[in-house]
């Protein structure tokens, strides 16, 4: 495990606690050795992590589509930065680039990525771990959602455990170096009553 994918938000939130985690989050990579996969910006969460790996010593790389760029979002301090046509290509990128990945907290960007992240693992296309970093609680209320998902079958058992809710940096870098993917889905044939399904 060389390189971990974070989404975090383009804001800070309203509680020191956030940034603090992203400090800490950025000090726990350098500690091991880990570069930092993330979006590119300079702002939020993701400029405080970005900041915090750099001072440290560590690799950043950031994954920013062009619009983004035009806009003047990237941050121009970083080891790399990979310029993309769209987000659809960023999330894949940065996925390819990663070997895990961990959501800080943040906002519907940063959610519908990590969901992604696992629903791709689900189907096969995506290897990496996926982890919340659930800074004082912020996730609880999606954990439970996913405990609601398994509750009523729509998510297995096993698969609900390919996920992992922590606040404990070392429990996730344990979760991910011991992770083996989810089994691929597979479908009935087309042959199947719908009933059976």
């Amino acid at each position: 495990m060389k390189k971990i994918a974070v989404y975090c938000g383009a804001s800070t939130g309203n509680d020191p606690v956030y940034r603090q985690a992203a400090v800490d989050l950025g000090n726990f990579l350098v500690a091991h050795d880990l570069s930092l996969v993330y979006g590119g910006g300079g702002v939020g969460l993701m400029g405080v992590l970005a900041r915090q790996v750099l001072d440290q010593g560590g690799q950043v790389d950031g994954v920013m589509p062009q619009e983004l760029v035009d806009r003047g979002a990237a941050f121009d301090q970083l080891t790399n930065l990979t310029v993309v046509a769209d987000m659809s290509t960023r999330k894949q990128t940065m996925l390819a680039m990663a070997d895990g990945c961990i959501a800080l907290p943040g906002g519907p960007g940063t959610l519908e990525e990590i969901i992604e992240a696992f629903s791709w693992a689900r189907l096969g296309d995506n290897d990496n771990p996926c982890a919340f970093y659930n800074v004082a609680h912020y996730y609880d209320p999606l954990a439970t959602m996913f405990d609601v998902m398994t509750t009523n079958e729509f998510l297995t058992k096993t698969d609900r455990k390919k996920l992992l809710f922590s606040d404990n940096l070392a429990q996730i870098l344990t979760f991910m170096q011991t992770y083996t993917p989810p089994k691929i889905r597979t479908y009935p044939t087309k042959h199947t009553k719908a009933s059976g399904l």
